[in-house]
């Protein structure tokens, strides 16, 4: 018997590569693209995904969020290549270069930074959070809420 297991993937950044170059933010060559992401296997209950994208290596004492976006329908499984920041049927908060929406990787020189892709499954139509507050709220809300989460971890590294 073969268990269902919530899963995240990718097509444009595999788990365990490096993120692809696309998205990467423009300075260093990139286009600054949300990764295409698929989901299967949500648990039972879930009414609502958010989906984040957040760096532990950086070096603010508490790394560095990239992407939260909630309130993507339960219909939903997936995400295409380049969310764009207004895009309507999700919201998406200021993210700690912020803007809103996705922005890609850019470390300082130095050691690989892991970036760690999820989607998270909620029990809720609508999160509540506003995407005009800091992202502390929509992820406190996400965090505290979630029935399960899948994620994957990629790669970048800037050298010299």
């Amino acid at each position: 018997m073969t268990e269902n297991v919530f899963t995240l993937t990718s097509s444009a950044t595999p788990a365990g590569s490096d993120v692809a170059p696309q998205q990467l933010v423009a300075n260093l060559g990139g286009e600054n693209l949300s990764p295409d992401l698929q989901w299967s296997n949500a648990p039972e209950g879930t009414r609502s995904f958010a989906v984040t994208c957040f760096d532990p290596d950086a070096p603010t004492g508490s790394g560095f969020w990239h992407w939260v976006a909630w309130d993507i329908p339960a219909s939903t499984t997936s995400l295409p290549l380049g969310v764009p920041r207004e895009d309507p049927s999700l919201k998406q908060a200021r993210n700690d270069f912020g803007t809103a929406g996705y922005d890609g990787p850019e470390p300082p020189a130095g050691p690989p930074h892991r970036y760690v892709f999820s989607v998270h499954a909620l029990p809720v139509e609508t999160l509540g959070a506003d995407p005009d507050a800091p992202h502390i709220g929509a992820r406190f809300a996400i965090f505290s809420q979630q029935l399960a989460s899948a994620s994957f971890t990629a790669r970048y590294q800037v050298t010299g």
